[in-house]
Protein backbone atom coordinates (compact mmCIF):
# COMPACT_ATOMS: atom_id res chain seq x y z
CA UNK A 1 0.00 0.00 0.00
CA UNK A 2 1.25 3.49 -1.08
CA UNK A 3 1.55 6.25 2.23
CA UNK A 4 -0.44 8.87 2.19
CA UNK A 5 0.34 11.98 3.68
CA UNK A 6 -1.44 14.78 2.29
CA UNK A 7 -2.92 18.11 3.10
CA UNK A 8 -4.37 21.51 1.69
CA UNK A 9 -5.79 24.71 2.68
CA UNK A 10 -8.69 26.16 1.96
CA UNK A 11 -10.86 28.70 3.84
CA UNK A 12 -14.59 27.38 1.70
CA UNK A 13 -15.74 24.44 0.33
CA UNK A 14 -18.94 23.93 -1.36
CA UNK A 15 -21.62 20.98 0.59
CA UNK A 16 -20.73 19.12 -2.16
CA UNK A 17 -17.05 19.60 -2.40
CA UNK A 18 -17.37 18.77 1.31
CA UNK A 19 -19.01 15.42 0.92
CA UNK A 20 -16.66 14.45 -1.53
CA UNK A 21 -13.68 14.91 0.36
CA UNK A 22 -15.08 13.62 3.22
CA UNK A 23 -15.84 10.29 0.98
CA UNK A 24 -12.23 10.21 0.24
CA UNK A 25 -10.82 10.16 3.51
CA UNK A 26 -10.20 13.78 4.23
CA UNK A 27 -10.88 15.29 7.53
CA UNK A 28 -10.18 19.14 8.55
CA UNK A 29 -9.14 21.29 11.62
CA UNK A 30 -10.56 24.71 10.47
CA UNK A 31 -9.21 25.29 7.22
CA UNK A 32 -6.44 22.31 7.29
CA UNK A 33 -7.33 19.44 5.10
CA UNK A 34 -5.51 16.47 5.89
CA UNK A 35 -5.53 12.68 5.70
CA UNK A 36 -3.09 9.87 6.16
CA UNK A 37 -3.18 6.46 6.15
CA UNK A 38 0.01 5.11 8.76
CA UNK A 39 0.76 6.30 11.80
CA UNK A 40 3.02 5.89 14.95
CA UNK A 41 0.51 4.34 17.76
CA UNK A 42 2.72 2.75 21.03
CA UNK A 43 5.80 3.00 19.08
CA UNK A 44 4.46 1.25 16.40
CA UNK A 45 3.32 1.89 12.88
CA UNK A 46 0.05 1.43 12.40
CA UNK A 47 -2.49 1.47 9.53
CA UNK A 48 -5.38 4.71 9.82
CA UNK A 49 -8.94 3.65 8.95
CA UNK A 50 -11.76 6.25 7.70
CA UNK A 51 -15.17 5.85 9.39
CA UNK A 52 -18.88 6.81 9.02
CA UNK A 53 -22.33 5.91 9.89
CA UNK A 54 -24.59 4.97 7.14
CA UNK A 55 -27.81 6.91 8.73
CA UNK A 56 -30.42 5.08 7.09
CA UNK A 57 -29.28 1.58 8.62
CA UNK A 58 -28.07 2.80 12.12
CA UNK A 59 -29.80 1.71 15.31
CA UNK A 60 -28.66 2.14 19.54
CA UNK A 61 -27.36 -0.45 21.20
CA UNK A 62 -28.44 -1.34 24.42
CA UNK A 63 -25.83 0.40 26.03
CA UNK A 64 -26.48 3.12 23.74
CA UNK A 65 -29.76 3.70 24.80
CA UNK A 66 -28.64 3.32 28.72
CA UNK A 67 -26.37 6.70 28.11
CA UNK A 68 -28.96 8.25 26.36
CA UNK A 69 -31.43 7.73 29.52
CA UNK A 70 -29.20 8.43 32.10
CA UNK A 71 -28.66 11.94 30.23
CA UNK A 72 -32.22 12.53 29.72
CA UNK A 73 -32.37 15.19 32.63
CA UNK A 74 -29.90 17.49 30.63
CA UNK A 75 -30.87 19.84 28.48
CA UNK A 76 -29.96 20.22 25.16
CA UNK A 77 -28.85 22.72 22.43
CA UNK A 78 -27.74 23.05 18.14
CA UNK A 79 -26.70 26.45 17.36
CA UNK A 80 -24.03 29.06 15.49
CA UNK A 81 -20.60 28.20 17.18
CA UNK A 82 -19.84 31.00 19.77
CA UNK A 83 -16.88 30.62 21.38
CA UNK A 84 -17.04 32.76 25.12
CA UNK A 85 -15.33 32.53 28.58
CA UNK A 86 -17.50 29.28 29.21
CA UNK A 87 -16.03 27.77 26.26
CA UNK A 88 -12.38 28.37 27.04
CA UNK A 89 -13.40 27.36 30.74
CA UNK A 90 -14.60 23.85 29.60
CA UNK A 91 -11.66 23.51 26.85
CA UNK A 92 -9.24 23.87 29.65
CA UNK A 93 -10.76 21.28 32.16
CA UNK A 94 -11.36 18.76 29.51
CA UNK A 95 -7.70 18.91 28.32
CA UNK A 96 -6.41 17.55 31.33
CA UNK A 97 -7.65 13.94 30.70
CA UNK A 98 -4.81 13.85 27.71
CA UNK A 99 -2.07 12.04 28.70
CA UNK A 100 -0.39 12.70 25.11
CA UNK A 101 -1.02 15.27 21.86
CA UNK A 102 -2.81 17.57 24.48
CA UNK A 103 -4.39 20.35 22.67
CA UNK A 104 -3.00 23.94 22.95
CA UNK A 105 -6.40 25.63 22.77
CA UNK A 106 -9.89 25.69 20.82
CA UNK A 107 -8.48 26.95 17.79
CA UNK A 108 -6.59 23.66 17.08
CA UNK A 109 -9.91 22.62 15.66
CA UNK A 110 -12.03 25.30 14.63
CA UNK A 111 -10.94 28.50 12.51
CA UNK A 112 -10.49 31.67 14.54
CA UNK A 113 -12.10 33.78 12.33
CA UNK A 114 -15.63 32.97 10.81
CA UNK A 115 -15.84 30.33 12.92
CA UNK A 116 -19.44 29.28 12.16
CA UNK A 117 -18.38 29.43 7.94
CA UNK A 118 -15.15 28.05 7.97
CA UNK A 119 -14.62 25.58 5.84
CA UNK A 120 -18.55 25.18 5.31
CA UNK A 121 -21.40 25.68 8.02
CA UNK A 122 -20.19 24.43 11.30
CA UNK A 123 -22.52 23.72 14.37
CA UNK A 124 -22.33 23.16 18.37
CA UNK A 125 -23.87 21.24 20.62
CA UNK A 126 -24.18 22.37 24.31
CA UNK A 127 -25.31 20.42 27.22
CA UNK A 128 -26.47 21.47 30.29
CA UNK A 129 -27.38 20.54 33.97
CA UNK A 130 -29.82 23.19 34.54
CA UNK A 131 -27.83 25.99 33.83
CA UNK A 132 -24.68 24.48 33.84
CA UNK A 133 -23.16 23.90 30.58
CA UNK A 134 -21.04 20.26 30.81
CA UNK A 135 -20.16 19.39 27.51
CA UNK A 136 -20.00 20.86 24.04
CA UNK A 137 -19.25 19.42 20.32
CA UNK A 138 -19.28 20.45 16.51
CA UNK A 139 -19.62 19.44 13.78
CA UNK A 140 -19.26 20.02 9.68
CA UNK A 141 -22.63 20.03 7.62
CA UNK A 142 -22.15 18.89 4.06
CA UNK A 143 -24.69 18.25 1.65
CA UNK A 144 -25.83 14.67 2.19
CA UNK A 145 -23.43 14.48 5.46
CA UNK A 146 -22.17 15.48 8.72
CA UNK A 147 -18.38 15.49 10.07
CA UNK A 148 -17.90 15.47 13.95
CA UNK A 149 -14.97 17.85 14.78
CA UNK A 150 -14.33 17.91 18.59
CA UNK A 151 -15.96 17.37 21.71
CA UNK A 152 -15.45 18.19 24.97
CA UNK A 153 -16.97 17.57 29.00
CA UNK A 154 -16.70 18.63 32.13
CA UNK A 155 -14.49 15.58 33.80
CA UNK A 156 -16.64 15.84 36.96
CA UNK A 157 -19.20 14.32 34.84
CA UNK A 158 -17.05 11.58 32.92
CA UNK A 159 -20.26 8.62 34.31
CA UNK A 160 -22.26 10.22 32.11
CA UNK A 161 -20.54 9.59 28.69
CA UNK A 162 -20.90 13.00 27.66
CA UNK A 163 -18.42 12.34 24.82
CA UNK A 164 -20.79 9.54 23.00
CA UNK A 165 -23.93 11.84 24.07
CA UNK A 166 -23.19 14.57 22.27
CA UNK A 167 -22.57 12.27 19.18
CA UNK A 168 -25.75 11.15 19.01
CA UNK A 169 -26.74 13.98 19.20
CA UNK A 170 -25.47 14.85 16.26
CA UNK A 171 -26.46 11.91 14.43
CA UNK A 172 -30.07 12.73 15.68
CA UNK A 173 -29.30 16.26 13.87
CA UNK A 174 -27.83 14.32 10.87
CA UNK A 175 -31.28 11.85 10.80
CA UNK A 176 -33.49 15.13 11.11
CA UNK A 177 -32.19 16.73 7.89
CA UNK A 178 -32.29 13.24 6.14
CA UNK A 179 -28.84 12.92 5.66
CA UNK A 180 -26.91 9.95 4.61
CA UNK A 181 -23.65 10.02 6.72
CA UNK A 182 -22.10 10.27 9.73
CA UNK A 183 -18.39 10.95 9.77
CA UNK A 184 -16.64 10.45 13.11
CA UNK A 185 -13.10 10.13 12.58
CA UNK A 186 -10.29 7.78 12.33
CA UNK A 187 -9.46 4.71 14.43
CA UNK A 188 -6.40 2.20 13.89
CA UNK A 189 -6.35 -1.22 13.04
CA UNK A 190 -4.68 -2.26 16.22
CA UNK A 191 -6.56 -1.47 19.69
CA UNK A 192 -6.56 2.42 20.58
CA UNK A 193 -7.95 4.83 22.16
CA UNK A 194 -10.19 5.37 19.49
CA UNK A 195 -11.98 1.71 19.52
CA UNK A 196 -15.33 3.23 20.34
CA UNK A 197 -15.26 4.75 17.22
CA UNK A 198 -15.91 1.39 15.90
CA UNK A 199 -18.58 0.61 18.41
CA UNK A 200 -21.45 1.83 16.24
CA UNK A 201 -23.76 0.17 14.17
CA UNK A 202 -23.84 0.86 10.10
CA UNK A 203 -20.21 1.81 10.74
CA UNK A 204 -17.78 1.35 7.08
CA UNK A 205 -14.64 2.13 6.97
CA UNK A 206 -12.62 3.90 3.66
CA UNK A 207 -10.31 1.19 1.99
CA UNK A 208 -7.07 3.66 1.01
CA UNK A 209 -6.50 1.50 -2.22
CA UNK A 210 -9.75 1.23 -3.84
CA UNK A 211 -10.59 4.18 -3.03
CA UNK A 212 -14.19 2.46 -1.80
CA UNK A 213 -16.14 2.34 1.78
CA UNK A 214 -17.20 -1.21 3.08
CA UNK A 215 -18.77 -2.60 6.25
CA UNK A 216 -16.25 -2.59 9.06
CA UNK A 217 -15.16 -5.81 10.23
CA UNK A 218 -14.69 -5.18 14.20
Amino acid sequence: MNIIVEDFTKSWVSPSEYDYLLAHGWRHFGDNFFRYNINMHNDAICNVIPLRVKLPEFIYSKSQKKIQKKCDSFTISIDNVCIDSTTHTLFEKHKKKFIDNTPTSIYDFLSSKNVSNVPTAIKEVRVFDNEKLIAISYFAIGENSISSIYGMFDTDYSKYSLGLFTMFIEIEFAKSQDLLYYYHGYCYDVSSFYDYKKKFSAVQSYQWESKKWSSLIK
